[in-house]
């Protein structure tokens, strides 16, 4: 992706139109005398001007003044309030400003106009889920290759390369948008790239033969693999299928960071790297453009030189970006606001389910509910390739790794996400506290809501054989499959639900309380379904957030780092 060469039309900044309005508290789009003259940035290739057989739509008519009320009368109409601060700065949220400038008439569908331009796209050719859904979680593909074509990517070595998968992250991001996760995956992790169906240039489609124990990296850019390929080889290391991808060259760092006036990091040591061209003294320090670019390359003067050493500083300066996208000093800026529009727009490859402004918007608006504090930062846990010598690669840590997997795809946090109410978090916790049924007096159907098929059977036959609780049966198939396992009872078998949460290892948030059912026998029972976190008969599901696995590091992004 060449990032720089695309062009820009007109050379007024949009932001400049932007004027506050004192009476409001919030920024309007001002139109200049002139109506021949658009003052925002046309369609790539286009004149500013707006063509004369075209069909302008007019400008909104401005309200009127209220009539004064007659004589004698009080006026009923109450004074308008005046917006708060955190009002106005929840105007420049959600991840674009683009939709902001609907308010300015021809300028404003100009300039949507212009955006959508921007944005270049490329065949998902089937690989993902179809796009992200609001009302799911969310799992987007963030592929950072080293692309080194086009303008701005000189001098960085490998000229006219193809692109690997260089930098990938696999966002995550919880259903209730309460937490997210991004998963790094090593570039050099040993894995199986899938025959991938690839959409030619021309439109045609070709199969592209798979590698089996190949660098990750090779997913992308070698014998004409396409990020769609990246795609199906993260769904078949980490079983999880993205709804989307986003892709960025060496560029993107750059514009993105200079967009948002710098990103702040932090240096635990003097940094001089002749390879990255990073030259930097230990402490905090503003970076933007090239000098950007060159801390999230930098790796033989951190950690152990290696790329999972680098991997760890791409996560702090991720970090610093998110915790700068979510300033009020860049949230209620239209001038960065709008430029981080441009650059987004112009530095960003995405998936065809992805291809438009309004599609952008609407992940944004997702993406712009979670809390820096609630987005944890993780790498697959791996080791040294026990097959090299040379310690070159790396393979999968099995038992961590699935773990890691597991979490991701079951939609489970790696941090305690505080609830907003302390009383629910405390009625949660209720739940497992008071008197217990003996096992013989539980009396439950087991439903099957996500879990392998047969697992409904085998857990009935766990609970019956094993644990005692005989007065159980099976249920069959759930309406819908659910990510977690879940208790739903009577509050008058409150004390059989907590005899069954403690022989099943559910949390408190596994429970909800509700209405009972009446079982095969016309009697009041609980019911069970087992969902996609369900490991086996017998096994406990203990699915509280929170726990990583152990030996797998992680940070979250409210929390300043300096690389070592």
């Amino acid at each position: 992706m060449d990032a720089q060469g695309r062009g820009r039309a007109g050379d007024i900044d949009p932001a400049d139109q932007w004027v506050l309005n004192p009476d409001t508290g919030e920024y309007e789009l001002r139109l200049p005398p002139s109506a021949a003259q658009s003052p925002v940035p046309g369609p790539r290739g286009a004149a500013p001007a707006a063509a004369p057989d075209r069909e302008v739509p007019p400008q909104r008519r401005r309200r009127s003044a209220p009539e004064e009320p007659p004589p004698g009368r009080a006026g009923r109409r109450r004074p308008a309030k005046k917006k708060s601060r955190g009002k106005r700065v929840l105007l420049w949220t959600g991840g674009t400003m683009a939709f902001v400038v609907l308010a300015g008439g021809t300028a404003g569908y100009l300039y949507l106009q212009h955006l959508n331009d921007n944005i270049q796209s490329v065949a998902d050719d089937g690989a993902s889920t179809g796009g992200f859904q609001k009302d799911k979680a969310i799992n987007i593909l963030l592929i950072g290759t080293d692309k080194r074509t086009g303008s701005g990517n000189e001098g960085y070595g490998d000229t006219g390369s193809a692109g690997h998968a260089d930098t990938t992250i696999l966002l995550h991001v919880s259903k209730d948008r309460s937490n997210a996760t991004a998963l790094s995956i090593p570039r050099d992790l040993i894995v199986d790239v899938p025959d991938c169906p690839t959409t030619q240039e021309d439109g045609t489609q070709k199969v592209i033969p798979g590698s089996t124990g190949v660098r990750f990296n090779t997913s992308l850019g070698q014998d004409g693999r396409t990020p769609s390929c990246t795609m199906r080889t993260v769904t078949e290391l980490t079983g999880v299928t993205p709804d989307n991808f986003m892709v960025a060259d060496f560029n993107a760092v750059k514009t993105l960071t200079s967009a948002v006036g710098g990103v702040e990091v932090c240096l635990a040591k003097d940094i001089d790297d002749p390879d990255s061209h990073l030259k930097l003294p230990a402490g905090e320090h503003t970076v933007e453009g090239e000098q950007a670019l060159a801390f999230v390359r930098t790796r033989h003067s951190v950690g152990f030189g290696g790329d999972l050493s680098r991997i760890q500083i791409q996560q702090q300066f991720l970090s610093a970006l998110m915790r700068k996208l979510k300033s009020n000093d860049t949230l209620t800026s239209p001038s960065k606001m709008l430029k981080l529009a441009e650059a987004g727009t112009e530095a960003l490859t995405v998936d065809s389910q992805l291809d438009s402004i309004g599609k952008l918007k609407d992940l944004g608006l997702e993406l712009g509910k979670l809390n820096t504090k609630n987005l944890t930062f993780t790498t697959v846990p791996v080791v040294d390739n026990p097959a090299e010598k040379v310690k070159a690669t790396v393979v999968l840590k099995e038992g961590p790794a699935q773990q890691v997997f597991d979490m991701v795809a079951n939609d489970v946090s790696f941090t305690e996400v505080k609830q907003k109410e302390k009383k629910e978090a405390a009625a949660v916790a209720a739940r497992l506290k008071g008197e217990r049924s003996e096992p013989s007096e539980v009396r439950v159907r087991v439903m099957n809501g996500g879990a392998p098929a047969g697992s409904a059977q085998q857990e009935l036959a766990y609970l019956q054989t094993d644990a005692g609780v005989t007065k159980s049966e099976n249920a069959g198939n759930a309406p819908a499959d659910l990510s977690r396992t879940t208790l739903e009872y009577a509050p008058d078998q409150a004390d059989q639900a907590r005899a069954l949460a403690e022989i099943l290892g559910l949390s408190g948030a596994a429970m909800k309380p509700g209405e009972s059912v009446t079982n095969s026998q016309g009697l009041p029972t609980m019911t069970l379904t087992l969902g996609k976190d369900f490991k086996g008969a017998g096994v406990k599901i203990n699915s509280a957030a929170g726990k990583t696995p152990e030996g797998v590091e992680k940070s979250t992004a409210d929390k300043v780092e300096c690389a070592k």
